[in-house]
């Protein structure tokens, strides 16, 4: 448990590069905000949060996984994790920010995370 990281994790690693490349600035997991964003772009109001599909219950392949050992608590760990995510969004939105949430197995295929974050930021 302890090695699993909350911040600087490879997929967010490469969402930050694909955000930069595209000429955008940003900040990262400001504290003051709702959930502690992964990416913050002020200038835009926009947010985006990278998701591990396992630990925020994403409806595919990685997200259905059941853990194999303590299994009542990974279940509640990770419904609390999906809860604590639709709450967090829905303040940002009420303070009149944008979301996107890429997930994990969405940038498994780059050109796909690419095209969903281009949109999102062109809007």
């Amino acid at each position: 448990m302890s090695k699993i990281r909350d911040k600087n994790t490879k997929p967010e690693m490469i969402v930050r590069s694909i955000v930069h490349r595209m000429g955008f600035r940003f900040s990262l997991h400001n504290k003051k905000l709702p959930g502690k964003p992964d990416i913050v772009l002020s200038r835009h109001k926009k947010i985006i949060f990278v998701h591990g599909c396992f630990w925020h219950i994403h409806n595919c392949k990685y997200g259905k996984v059941k853990p194999a050992t303590n299994a009542d608590f990974w279940t509640n760990k990770r419904q609390g994790n999906a809860a604590r995510d639709k709450e967090n969004i829905r303040k940002l939105k009420q303070l009149g920010w944008r979301v996107l949430v890429i997930w994990e197995c969405q940038i498994r295929k780059p050109e796909k995370a690419v095209n969903s974050i281009k949109r999102f930021l062109e809007e």
